[in-house]
């Protein structure tokens, strides 16, 4: 692989190199000792080098998501593959500055650099191929995936269709088991891929990868778990409620032999292969008489709104907070709809190509109530995107992984009917008594979401430590899953199963923590700028559109982009520095209140 090392570090090797022994001593001659001047200099090329290649990668990425064919496909992936080895390799050289006593801005880099990985390989080539040959089977293995029985095959995709809808408790539980046969083969390359990863992060300075993956947060590991744990708790009555209001319905629909009014939920049931978000059984659990009055997609047919339109839309909410409008190549160099002539990646995204202005969206939009609302969402990013990209390389990202999802969905809060009053889509605000089902849709959404997004990376945490064995892996696994979300497996689970594998983001190697920050600070920000834009009502009806003073606030928060611990960030836009999860029992508190008097008679907890 190519070497783009430092000119300081270059002397540092070539002086070692170049030493023989002494005429006197017979002993080699010292390294020049490292100075903070050496990294300074050593970020500045990195940032320079990695600010050039991020561009050229990103532009092969467009172009593979939007021409899809094995040419733009071989392009991506060896843009991808120099990028990512250059972040390897700065990484590693990063970690020589860690004994150097310098300013908080050159170690906030240096950390940065080394904390840009997920799964580090170690300063061997031979085990740095090894993890990536292992990366690539464990992606390639789940994407292949498959579960056939003898009348037919079926994708993920096609299950997951069938979980969302069909209540057919056999055929889910089929489904549900199906999917996990592609686990197993997956575990013992997981397990060899968590031992060479956690060399690499040693080499790091890290005791073992938990403690790498925890210590992104500008805080001590051990603080930042504690900190989640004590998030979780100030959710949790919520979630209790929600599942023990969502285990009666189930019983009450499938009866008690397929569902007991106490204990566990069977994981099968709930409308997702994951159980991670439960909005797909809405129709057996919403509240009697809060059916919403009116229908945004059909809101969007009867005004002939086109896709363009929707983008319009949002991005004038945008500019009714005082931000700047999208520059014109963002209109001509979008993707919008779904081309007649090619294939495309059709999932929503946000891009900076040039870390600058180049601004785009890629979405296949449909004219729907859920399209309008990703809009607004993406967007979010957009403006985030653009709000930092004054910054230096390596902090033109947000305050903390959370931040960016969180800021896409604080925006997306905002899309309620008051807002569409003001869009002229209806002539008045529904009553208060159709508030409870927004709520409980929102619930089975965002509520339902939280223990599954803690327990993820509880569960690689306790892998990355040693503190969960490899042959209790699944045992583990299910151990969360049963303690934070209160569900049980619907057939019987042994250490033959790798479930973890059957989630994407294990074998892909994403870090999920990011998930559960962005449920809790989306509400966090959302209180914080309504009640900036003046806004005194119910929280769960505010919108912050036409209010600049929001604007600012966001702007302010925005334009920090990751230079400063993210706790400085909340503060610019919170006026406190603390993550805080009341917000959430704020925005939830009436369909708490009708929850507990539905709950008052039944057994709840497991």
């Amino acid at each position: 692989m190519k070497s783009f090392k430092t000119t300081a570090t270059a002397l540092v090797f070539a002086a070692l190199a170049a030493c023989g022994p002494s005429a006197t001593t017979e002993a080699p001659e010292a390294a020049p000792a490292l100075t903070a001047a050496d990294a300074r200099a050593f970020l500045q090329e990195a940032e320079a080098k990695l600010e050039a290649t991020a561009e050229y990668a990103a532009r092969a990425a467009w172009l593979a998501a939007n021409f899809i064919n094995v040419d733009s496909q071989f392009v991506e992936a060896r843009a991808i593959q120099e990028y990512t080895l250059l972040s390897v390799q700065y990484a590693e050289e990063a970690a020589r500055f860690d004994q150097l006593d310098l300013d908080a801005d050159t170690r906030r880099k240096l950390n940065r650099l080394k904390q840009d990985l997920s799964f580090p390989a170690p300063a061997d080539a031979e085990l740095a191929g090894e993890l990536a040959e292992i990366g690539s089977e464990l992606q390639a293995t789940y994407g292949k995936g498959q579960y056939c029985n003898t009348e037919r095959c079926y994708s993920l995709q096609d299950m997951t269709k069938i979980l969302a809808t069909s209540r057919d408790p056999e055929l889910l539980k089929e489904l549900w088991a199906g999917w996990r046969t592609v686990s197993p083969p997956m575990r013992e390359k997981y397990q060899r891929q968590v031992e060479i990863a956690n060399a690499g992060a040693r080499q790091l300075g890290y005791d073992n990868l938990s403690v790498m993956w925890r210590s992104k947060y500008d805080m001590e590991a051990d603080a930042f778990a504690a900190d989640i744990d004590a998030q979780w708790n100030k959710v949790k009555p919520l979630y209790d409620a929600l599942h023990c209001h969502v285990r009666a319905k189930l019983s009450d629909h499938y009866g008690d032999d397929v569902v007991p009014d106490s204990g566990k939920i069977p994981a099968h049931l709930l409308g997702n292969m994951w159980a991670q978000q439960w909005g797909n059984l809405y129709d057996l659990v919403k509240p009697e008489g809060s059916e919403q009055s009116y229908d945004l997609t059909a809101l969007i047919e009867q005004h002939a709104m086109s896709e363009l339109d929707m983008v319009k839309i949002a991005e004038a909410f945008f500019t009714s907070l005082g931000f700047k409008p999208l520059p014109e190549t963002f209109w001509q160099r979008s993707l919008f709809t779904k081309p007649r002539d090619r294939e495309v990646v059709c999932h929503a995204s946000a891009w900076n190509l040039d870390n600058q202005d180049d601004l785009r969206i890629k979405m296949c939009i449909e004219k729907t109530a859920e399209d309008f609302q990703t809009v607004h969402h993406e967007l979010g990013h957009n403006f985030y995107q653009r709000a930092y990209k004054d910054q230096p390389y390596l902090y033109k990202g947000s305050a903390n992984d959370g931040f960016h999802e969180a800021l896409g969905d604080t925006i997306s809060l905002s899309v309620t009917p008051s807002y569409l009053v003001q869009l002229g889509l209806l002539k008045e605000e529904p009553p208060a008594s159709e508030d409870l089902g927004y709520l409980m849709n929102m619930a089975l959404e965002k509520i339902a979401f939280l223990p599954f997004g803690l327990l993820v990376d509880k569960w690689r945490w306790q892998v990355f430590n040693g503190e969960l064995a490899p042959e209790n892996y699944n045992q583990g696994w299910w151990d969360l899953r049963e303690k934070y979300q209160g569900i049980a497996a619907p057939v019987a689970r042994t250490e033959a199963h790798f479930d973890p594998g059957a989630k994407f983001h294990i074998p892909g190697n994403t870090p999920y923590m990011r998930y559960f920050l962005a449920f809790i600070q989306q509400f966090q920000f959302h209180q914080s700028v309504c009640a900036t834009a003046g806004y005194e009502g119910p929280l769960h009806r505010c919108s912050i559109y036409n209010s600049t003073a929001a604007g600012d606030k966001l702007q302010a928060m925005m334009e920090l982009g990751a230079s400063r611990p993210w706790p400085e960030a909340m503060e610019a836009l919170t006026g406190q520095p603390l993550l805080d999860a009341s917000a959430i029992i704020d925005y939830f508190q009436p369909l708490k209140t009708w929850l507990d008097e539905q709950n008052k008679d039944r057994q709840c907890g497991w």
